[in-house]
């Protein structure tokens, strides 16, 4: 359940429209992309006022030389496309300020062009292959605000990128650095540098001179301690360590009066820095897989919290601290050896999201039912211990979305997950289920429906009213109705059996009434009697009747 610190990196692009923006019958914006182009469509190149154009996501292979028409063009989106190489005539758009060319195989000596683009403030070259950046683009674009770079084969940056002296943002991800680019450090309007994924083994002190720093990403390398003078970026507000080989960090990073976010997952802590309590202001904290087997008391300072993951640690409860985080939305407390939970965690109002995979509960923790704000709930047991069922009182969580309860050992579900109108994902899968409640047909917002692994035969014959079901799985189960190619069929083959099944079971039963009125209009006496096993020898009501009827009629050859 645990998430990364870090979302991916925003990209300014602007919604996407589908009709040109006219100002005064004059088109400055157009959107062209996801429609699988294999080239420019040329009528663009005649809107000569256009401003900013989005191509990206398509199979175009080359840019025309009308590209240069575009005189006023600020923002041009080419990324996901088949492009290897760059026209000359793209470096006569000397007004373009934003260029995303990520994603296509571009030969680097192409790159070239991009030189000439003297007003570009954002480059985005993400996936392209690189081995190197071309050193002109350093030597001729001063006013680059944000260089992309994540995912090429980088290994040093050229001693002349200290001429960007006006970069902001630097994307350096999933790279081959083992070295941290020292040139970074006088770069001194940097406020963002991710260097995520690569194989750095140690941060120089020079770093301190980046006083304007905001947001610093190095998870996943080989840092195996951190330099003192970090202390000195006094705006940093996020901190992403995790996955490195840390055992502590510098108590003079208590200095950093702005902290927001910190992820230390991954890393060989044992106990939480008691420094970690004193920044009062975070947001998010993520200490997953660091050994802990508690908390320090101190912890409960961290009212502002909305965030915390204590997942894959040796926890055997749930500290009561964390019960005091009144602004906690998410907490992950998964793979621990958690058995029992404290029956304040209710003071958790705030809380959508519970994580509680892989512990060791003998029984579903009803305490989780307090916590009526409650989205998603995790509760596999994919090792350990097993539920074996899920109380009624699961409807008392009205908000919850979706419910996770894989790999325990459930025979059946509760009724009540009928009335949870908001409950859009139902995973329970590697479970002992051998039917489903028909009141899962009145849980009208289910999106998701995951049944693979059970002992399952049957579906519920008004499953198909569930309109809004995207995604029902039903492997390996031993299904007879509907039967096991019709349920390999996926979603809408099962839909029409079931229509066709209850309309045959419909016809069956207005036969079967049909026939009871008959036999009792016709005098063969009530239904009920009809069904009464006769003994032997005796005789119906109607054969009786028939047998009066003859008593007083004349045998033949006798006289009246």
């Amino acid at each position: 359940m645990s998430k990364d610190i870090k979302s991916v990196e925003q990209s300014p692009k602007i919604h996407q429209r589908n009709d040109p923006q006219h100002v005064n019958d004059r088109t400055f914006f157009i959107d062209a992309s996801n429609q699988s182009l294999t080239a420019i469509p040329l009528e663009i190149f005649t809107f000569t006022e256009l401003e900013e154009v989005h191509l990206e996501n398509n199979q175009i292979e080359e840019i025309p030389q009308e590209i240069q028409r575009l005189k006023n063009i600020r923002v041009l989106y080419l990324d996901k496309n088949n492009l290897r190489s760059l026209c000359p005539a793209l470096g006569l758009l000397s007004s373009l300020e934003r260029l995303d060319l990520s994603y296509n195989p571009i030969f680097s000596s192409s790159l070239l062009i991009v030189s000439f683009l003297h007003a570009l403030r954002e480059l985005r070259l993400y996936q392209t292959d690189l081995k190197e950046i071309p050193v002109v683009i350093c030597k001729n674009l001063h006013h680059l605000e944000l260089l992309g770079l994540t995912g090429n084969h980088l290994k040093c940056l050229p001693k002349e990128i200290v001429n960007q002296t006006k970069l902001r943002e630097i994307y350096l991800k999933r790279n081959q650095f083992e070295v941290f680019p020292q040139e970074l450090c006088v770069l001194y309007n940097l406020e963002i540098i991710d260097l995520d994924e690569n194989k750095i083994g140690a941060i120089p002190e020079e770093i301190g001179h980046l006083t304007g720093l905001q947001k610093f990403y190095v998870a996943s390398n080989n840092l195996p301690v951190l330099p003192a003078s970090l202390c000195h970026c006094s705006q940093l507000s996020v901190l992403d360590l995790s996955h490195n080989l840390l055992h502590s960090i510098p108590k003079s990073l208590t200095e950093l009066r702005k902290m927001t976010e910190i992820g230390l997952s991954g890393n060989r802590l044992e106990k939480v820095p008691y420094l970690i309590c004193r920044w009062t202001s975070l947001h998010l904290l993520y200490l997953g897989n660091t050994g802990l087997h508690r908390l320090r008391g101190c912890f409960r300072r961290l009212v502002n919290l909305r965030c915390l993951d204590l997942s894959q640690n040796h926890l055997d409860h749930c500290p009561l601290q964390i019960c005091a985080l009144k602004n906690l939305e998410v907490l992950g407390l998964d793979d621990n050896k958690i058995g029992q939970l404290p029956s304040e965690l209710g003071s958790l109002s705030k809380l959508k999201i519970l994580g509680l995979t892989g512990n060791e509960f003998l029984s579903f923790p009803e305490e989780v039912l307090s916590l009526t704000s409650l989205e998603k709930l995790y509760i596999g047991q994919d090792q350990g211990f097993k539920l074996t069922y899920v109380p009624e009182h699961i409807r008392k969580l009205q908000s919850l979305k979706e419910l996770y309860i894989e790999n325990n050992h459930l025979e059946y579900l509760p009724v009540s997950l009928g009335s949870m109108p908001n409950l859009e994902v139902l995973d329970c899968r590697h479970n002992l289920l051998k039917q489903l409640p028909d009141a899962i047909c009145q849980a009208q917002a289910l999106k998701e429906l995951l049944l693979e692994d059970n002992l399952l035969t049957h579906l519920p014959e008004n499953l198909d009213s569930l309109v809004n079901l995207k995604v029902l799985t039903l492997m390996d189960n031993p299904m007879e109705e509907p039967p096991k190619e019709v349920c390999a069929e996926g979603n809408e083959v099962i839909w029409k059996y079931l229509k066709e099944n209850r309309n045959r079971n419909i016809m069956a039963t207005k036969i079967q009434a049909w026939w009871r009125g008959t036999m009792v209009r016709k005098g063969f006496g009530k239904f009920g009697e009809l069904l009464k096993p006769r003994k032997k020898g005796k005789t119906s009501p109607k054969d009786k009747k028939g047998k009066k009827d003859v008593k007083g009629k004349p045998g033949k050859g006798k006289k009246k």
